[in-house]
């Protein structure tokens, strides 16, 4: 089964960006390096995206690409039709890695590691 395949990559891609992010270092409850939060996050939401095709894949869905790539309102919109948990999990993990951690640097450690848990419950439910 191709879902399981890409649960197994999700939860490899969680792990190099944990890797990744506790090279940052963390004072006062921020990381210090901008850099590795920024590349774990990065690598983080590339993971979050793979856990959430593979519980699409579960139901028989995938998002279509537009012009070679996906768009997350696509995303949305399909998960909006299955599963609300998993919606508030996908879109909670989208803004804090991809939007807060990435593009937006933060730095607060709180809010890059309730991201995390936001990606983790993505491969749960992918498991289930």
């Amino acid at each position: 089964m191709d879902y399981l395949k890409k649960i197994t990559e999700s939860e490899r891609y969680l792990q190099n960006a944990q890797e990744t992010l506790k090279k940052a270092g963390r004072e006062n409850g921020y990381f210090k390096d901008e850099k590795y939060v920024r590349s774990a996050c990065g690598i983080a939401y590339l993971g979050v995206l793979k856990a959430t095709d593979a519980y699409l894949a579960k139901y028989g869905k995938n998002v279509p690409d537009k012009k070679g790539r996906r768009h997350v309102d696509n995303y949305r919109e399909i998960l909006t039709q299955l599963n609300n948990k998993v919606l508030n999990s996908f879109n909670a993990a989208y803004y804090g890695l991809h939007i807060d951690g990435y593009y937006g640097g933060v730095l607060k450690a709180k809010s890059i590691f309730s991201s995390f848990e936001a990606f983790e419950e993505l491969i749960s439910a992918a498991k289930k």
